[in-house]
């Protein structure tokens, strides 16, 4: 079950939700029906090869120097 964000057009409300299913929510200030989901970012913890864990948000590189959005393309 996911946790999404969404804003209420109608009071202006940012807010997160947890989402049973297809269930549609309503503000929760509000009630309004009148929301949209926001795109919001992840995060993950991964393990490098020597075991240390990291911490990332989606679109972060671990390369200092890399502009790639992920190290597949690199191998690092």
């Amino acid at each position: 079950m996911p946790i999404y964000e969404y804003h209420c057009e109608s009071c202006g409300r940012d807010f997160e939700y947890l989402v049973f299913r297809n269930e549609k929510p309503g503000c929760i200030s509000c009630n309004s029906s009148h929301i949209n989901r926001r795109v919001s970012a992840c995060g993950f913890i991964s393990k490098g090869r020597s075991g240390e864990t990291t911490r990332t948000a989606a679109g972060d590189s671990s390369c200092g120097g890399c502009s790639a959005t992920s190290c597949a393309s690199c191998g690092h």
